[in-house]
């Protein structure tokens, strides 16, 4: 089997490239095929021994499209500097609602503005001048006509096709209203020149230029704002490849040279410094240092490189110096395994079709026999040709979609507006269909779930060590070190406003720990193999040892060869991690944990955030590998993540939600966009998209609702009975009406609100009682703080040791909650209370749950 890319040309819709993929599906040997509208591209794979390239072309060819093969030797640099499709196409919508706007507000103007009472040029006015009248409208449409040409040309080539989509509609409708229009200045010319003023008169009221500018000119208005919609999923690929440092130092003859990447190759022997780059993927030789792998691994920590371990490609080294002998270069290299991975993700999403399209190949071959019909029975019983064509071109004119093409475009501009006050950015129309179908969430770990980057959770003096006097003494050491795991400390000690020593004989062993003389005394801090190796035992070791289970950093500090404590760092829950959680349960949804990093730290998160299903230790490849093996289990996916490693996995997903402080290339590669980092917003993301289809469909109704009406009175079904006839004003009146109403029904939205289980709900679903009903609440609802003034309840404030992360406090938050007569509950990590709200509750009650929760309370006021 052969796999091969394809340009294809001419794709206007989604119908469109159901067409192209159909045509090409059809031939005997293709096994797979895919079209991306966005890329206008095609993705073919196929038995090279039943078919070759120039069949697959020439099925294209013969469907009405071009298609030619993508070189597959052109670099992907070359590929990812073509023009994005998305951002022409709504250059040239632009410029057509522009023209189009130029000249129809005008002829609005010419052909109603008597009816409204406003001025018009007398030379236009006397029923003498009704050709120069009419002239003047049909000058005025055909620019609007030339400029929206497209639908014409694709509208009657689809139709020919036997294959009709919204493009027929908008043809036949506009094209039928000009042509009538054309063929009433011929009447009135005729009609002057024999004197028939009655003839003049009745065909002065019957031109349609009106309508068919108007036409053109709102649906192209439609298709500017989805244009607007549609993402730019193709500039991940250019984001990616720039990743890749332009240059690599390659070490030859004892020598360093700057040389440009592509000369780089395998076996060479590379210097990385700190600051830099890692240009390819290769083995650490020489020296030592830290890399930053979480853009591609997710692991929030930067690691140790020493002599024997691999190195990545675009990672960042962040401290230390070393050599590295190159193992794969060019296509070979991770980063240019993922651009490829993303390449073809986003290749394989079949384009969603509108339900509009699918209806319009049944809605137009009934309206052409509708208006067919209707003239011929009107013949038969003995009318004029002139009244029987006017009753064909009525019927299409009033079944011509102005508001079945609004429907849609409306309903997501104000939906996407909506979403970007709440700082969720819809990037296109098939996302919002897709997430409001999703059955599976799956989130990534570092700054998805948690905030990304290392925090000080516990911090354990000795006995008769303060927590001030330990943070003090390694800050003074860390501060020196530039280590990630050091920064989580001074920072910890900086928020206590902590004054540093000045440190001297500095001094740093790889792969233990540091050492120096602080405050005139020898002090260290390292990891545990420092410890053993300077054989001092303490019970803190074993709490280290948990420390480390639970998915911690324990460093040891320690003063005048005795153990002063230890202080675990720890990439922290974000906040709102577990209720969003809760929430996603509370919506039917299954919720699983993707992440590189180690099983450890991956089960520990996922208890905290009450996650059920983790999937750990996987690589960028895996992350899109488990996207793809949910989707074959006939499952909608999801995918919520930051990094580049999420990138193919945000790609493959039918949802990509890229969280707003990620890398650009995931925002690019996502279909959704987060710009408030804030997992709720994703849940927020997922009703809006809900609510928005709702509102679709109710529009698709309405549209057709009013041609279901208006269509047998244009036929003239009341003229016998009432004498009846659809005047033009009147059909062109209802249709602005149902646009309007379809507008109304869309602006609804505006006032869409997510609506979230409340905090204590939220952390029973996250306990596996999601399926309590609960109350709606603001997504941003102030949590009760002692800050706050008006209080109805007495207020009691607990000052409680123990509490070292979220999960004690939220621990102490749970245990305070179930004393009865407490109506709320605020914990404050950082000053280590929890204030509460409460009547008729003692004391003793309140400390008794706390400390049957296994914290200590210091005071309760």
């Amino acid at each position: 089997m052969k796999k091969e890319y394809y340009n294809v040309t001419g794709m206007s819709c989604a119908a469109c490239s159901s067409r192209v993929q159909k045509a090409v599906s059809a031939l005997a040997g293709v096994t797979d095929a895919s079209v991306n509208l966005l890329k206008n591209s095609m993705a073919v794979t196929y038995d090279e021994s039943a078919l070759s390239g120039a069949d697959i072309v020439a099925a294209v060819v013969k469907a009405g499209y071009g298609a030619s093969p993508r070189d597959s030797d052109a670099g992907e640099k070359k590929r990812a500097s073509a023009p994005d499709p998305a951002a022409e196409e709504l250059r040239r919508m632009k410029t057509r609602l522009f023209v189009s706007l130029l000249f129809t507000l005008p002829l609005l103007y010419l052909s109603m503005g008597h009816m409204l009472g406003l001025p018009l040029p007398a030379f236009l006015l006397d029923e003498r001048n009704a050709v120069a009248w009419a002239f003047t409208q049909f000058l005025l449409a055909v620019p609007v006509i030339a400029v929206n040409f497209t639908f014409y040309r694709v509208g009657f080539k689809t139709l020919a096709a036997g294959a009709p989509n919204m493009d027929s509609l908008i043809a036949l409708g506009s094209g039928a209203a000009a042509l009538s229009g054309v063929y009433a200045i011929y009447t009135l010319a005729f009609a002057l020149g024999a004197g028939d003023m009655e003839t003049v008169r009745r065909t002065a009221g019957n031109l349609y230029f009106e309508s068919s500018a108007m036409i053109l000119t709102l649906i192209t208005l439609g298709k500017t704002l989805e244009a607007r919609a549609k993402g730019k999923t193709s500039d991940a690929i250019a984001r990616l490849m720039e990743l890749a440092p332009p240059t690599a130092t390659v070490v030859r003859g004892g020598e360093e040279y700057i040389v440009p990447l592509e000369q780089v190759a395998a076996g060479d022997v590379l210097a990385v410094k700190a600051g830099e780059r890692v240009p390819v993927d290769g083995v650490v030789t020489e020296g030592h240092g830290m890399v930053d792998e979480s853009a591609l691994t997710g692991e929030s920590l930067p690691q140790e490189k020493v002599p024997g371990d691999e190195v990545t490609g675009a990672t960042t080294s962040t401290f230390g110096h070393f050599l590295m002998r190159a193992t794969r270069v060019g296509s070979d290299t991770t980063l240019a395994q993922i651009v490829r991975l993303v390449d073809e993700a986003s290749s394989s999403k079949a384009p969603i079709s509108r339900l509009a399209d699918r209806i319009s190949g049944v809605f137009v071959p009934v309206v052409i026999a509708v208006a067919v019909a209707a003239a011929a029975v009107w013949l038969l019983l003995g009318h004029s040709f002139d009244f029987a064509l006017s009753i064909a071109i009525a019927v299409l004119v009033i079944s011509c979609p102005c508001a079945l093409g609004l429907a849609t475009p409306t309903a997501i501009m104000v939906g996407t507006g909506r979403g970007a006050a709440a700082g969720i950015l819809l990037k296109s129309a098939e996302a919002i269909e897709t997430a409001g179908s999703v059955d599976v969430v799956v989130l990534d770990k570092t700054g998805t779930v948690t905030e990304g980057k290392p925090a000080v959770t516990d911090v354990l003096p000795a006995p008769g060590v303060t927590e001030d006097e330990l943070l003090t003494c390694a800050a003074s050491l860390e501060k020196l070190s530039e280590h990630p795991l050091g920064a989580a400390v001074i920072r910890e000690a900086e928020r206590r406003g902590l004054a540093l020593a000045a440190v001297t004989d500095f001094r740093q062993t790889p792969g233990r720990g540091i050492s120096g003389i602080c405050g005139g005394e020898a002090c260290a801090v390292g990891n545990a193999r420092m410890l053993s190796e300077l054989k001092l035992e303490s019970p803190l070791t074993a709490r280290g040892t948990a420390l480390a289970a639970a998915g911690k950093t324990p460093l040891f500090c320690i003063r005048k060869g005795a153990l002063l404590g230890l202080v675990a760092v720890a990439d922290v829950l974000k906040p709102t991690s577990r209720q969003a959680v809760a929430e996603w349960e509370g919506m039917g949804l299954d919720v699983v944990l993707l992440t590189g990093d180690n099983a450890r730290t991956a089960q520990s998160v996922a208890r905290e955030a009450g996650i059920r299903t983790v999937i750990s230790d996987v690589l960028p490849q895996d992350k899109e590998r488990e996207i793809r093996r949910l989707q074959e289990q006939g499952k909608k996916v999801v995918m919520v993540g930051d990094g580049i490693n999420d990138a193919p996995a945000l790609a493959r997903a039918d949802v990509g939600i890229a969280i707003g402080a990620g890398t650009d290339i995931a925002i690019e590669s996502a279909d959704i966009v987060l710009m408030k980092n804030d997992l709720l917003d994703a849940v927020a993301a997922i009703q809006l998209s809900r609510a928005v289809m709702r509102n679709i469909r109710e529009n698709l109704f309405w549209a057709f609702f009013y041609n279901a009406v208006g269509i047998p009175v244009a036929a003239g079904a009341l003229y016998s009975t009432f004498g009846l006839l659809l005047n033009p004003m009147i059909g062109a009146a209802a249709m602005s009406f149902s646009s309007v109403s379809v507008v109304s029904n869309a602006l609804r939205l505006r006032f869409f609100q997510p609506k979230h289980l409340s905090p204590r709900e939220g952390d029973a679903g996250a306990s596996g009682e999601s399926g309590k009903t609960a109350g709606a609440v603001p997504a941003k609802a102030p949590v009760p703080s002692a800050t706050q003034k008006t209080r109805s309840l007495p207020m009691k404030s607990i000052v409680i040791e123990g509490m070292h992360c979220m999960h004690c406090s939220g621990a102490v938050e749970k245990a305070l909650r179930a004393v009865p007569g407490v109506r709320e509950v605020s914990v404050d990590l950082a000053s280590k209370t929890a204030t509460v709200e409460a009547e008729g509750v003692s004391d003793a009650d309140l400390s008794k749950a706390v400390t049957d929760a296994g914290y200590e309370v210091v005071s309760v006021k």
